[in-house]
């Protein structure tokens, strides 16, 4: 059996298809406004729409994670590449509202597909090193946001339209479903160990695992929500609000690489903990100052949420490992959840601020030029609302140290 798996080359293909989820994320983000200009779609609408893709998600990933130790994780990937190619074409050829949606709605299944097989197959292949290893995975997905926007930004600046942008993802998308389908694959960690679905379901239960699932919703949408509408939310502040995206990812690809000596060093809750204080910090920046100041906001919001989706994994995958494939799958589907409400809610927010900031009775000329002061300062404002969370963060971490450091000293004693 150890002879067939080959641990190398399924983590890489693992990292294609994440890849292609990140694609879409950063392309998503980059192509957001033109695609409201184009069909003529209102914030909320594409808060919607945006919203969809979380949806989809924690719909596959929570249903791939209860059939996963069933069917197999190759099967599941396969499924994941079908979605992936049906809703990426379905987007090239998007004719309004509708079509993005269900569109998106695909790509956000497949999305939530990949998690749920990647995350123990990684899990399973490095059962001693599972933190680590997890966030050498997940660098693709701020790796693929980086790219993304990047090709957002060139293809723009040549001319090409975001059609071929999003065709671009087509590339990774057959040669991940073309290495799965070679591959031999292991069967999960629990499985293996011989835990049985009902103390797997029982372990779900546990304190630790319920507050890690709550915990999950504040570090996702920190994470999540603000890349995915950053673009939005800064483009009056700034003339770069897709590069402070670039700029962000690019510096969670090099933290999550380098994951390894800050995770032994650490340990994954004081990891949280130093991501939830710079994430105050990073979104603290954005909120409230201008200019170059940004940057430095989006480097320090950078190195916060770096770390947060891969350490909750493994957090869970380390110290609640009878939850099994589940577990880890629940946490995905929970923060992504949390995000596709954050997002409705937030859309409407932002539509109603920049409502509110325009007099009553005013011609419509004038309303074009208060347009964008009223834009320019509710981007902002949004950041600010969304720093609570970060903050609650702060506190939430701090007694999850104090606690653990209690466990091992009671173990040890």
């Amino acid at each position: 059996m150890e002879q067939t798996i080959d641990r190398s080359r399924l983590f890489w293909a693992s990292c294609l298809a994440l890849l292609v989820t990140s694609l879409s994320f950063g392309i998503r983000a980059g192509i957001l406004n033109e695609l409201g200009t184009t069909f003529q779609l209102s914030a909320t609408e594409l808060g919607v729409i945006t919203a969809t893709a979380f949806w989809g998600f924690p719909l596959a990933v929570i249903i791939g994670g209860m059939v996963v130790d069933i069917i197999g994780m190759k099967r599941l990937l396969l499924a994941a590449f079908l979605f992936h190619l049906v809703g990426i074409i379905f987007t090239i050829f998007a004719s309004g509202y509708w079509s993005l949606f269900l569109s998106t709605l695909l790509i956000g299944i497949a999305n939530g597909t990949v998690e749920a097989a990647c995350n123990p197959l990684v899990a399973t292949i490095y059962p001693d090193n599972k933190t680590t290893k997890l966030n050498h995975f997940h660098l693709w997905f701020p790796g693929g946001i980086f790219i993304g926007t990047l090709i957002v930004f060139f293809f723009s600046k040549l001319g090409l339209g975001w059609q071929v942008q999003v065709a671009t993802m087509l590339i990774p998308t057959l040669l991940y479903g073309y290495f799965f389908s070679r591959l031999t694959f292991p069967v999960t960690e629990r499985v293996a160990k011989g835990v049985s679905t009902g103390d797997m379901y029982k372990a779900l239960l546990s304190p630790l695992f319920i507050f890690m699932i709550i915990c999950m919703f504040g570090t996702a949408i920190t994470e999540l929500f603000t890349g995915q509408w950053i673009d939005v939310l800064l483009r009056s502040v700034t003339d770069n609000a897709l590069l402070v995206l670039t700029l962000t990812t690019g510096i969670m690809v090099i933290g999550r690489g380098l994951a390894e000596p800050v995770v032994h060093r650490f340990s994954p809750q004081g990891v949280l903990l130093m991501s939830a204080v710079l994430s105050v910090l990073g979104l603290y920046l954005l909120g409230h100052t201008s200019g170059n100041m940004i940057f430095i906001g989006a480097l320090a919001f950078g190195m916060g949420v770096c770390y947060f989706w891969p350490t909750m994994i493994g957090f869970v995958a380390e110290n609640l490992p009878r939850t099994g494939a589940v577990g880890l799958n629940f946490m995905g589907g929970a923060g992504m959840f949390a995000v596709s409400l954050y997002l409705i809610f937030m859309g409407g927010y932002y539509d109603n601020l920049v409502k509110s900031k325009i007099p009553a009775g005013v011609s419509e000329a004038e309303t074009v030029n208060l347009l964008a002061e009223a834009r320019k300062a509710a981007g902002p404002e949004i950041i600010n609302v969304t720093l609570v969370i970060p903050i609650i963060l702060t506190v939430a971490f701090t007694g999850l140290v104090l606690y653990m450091r209690s466990r091992k000293n009671a173990a040890v004693a």
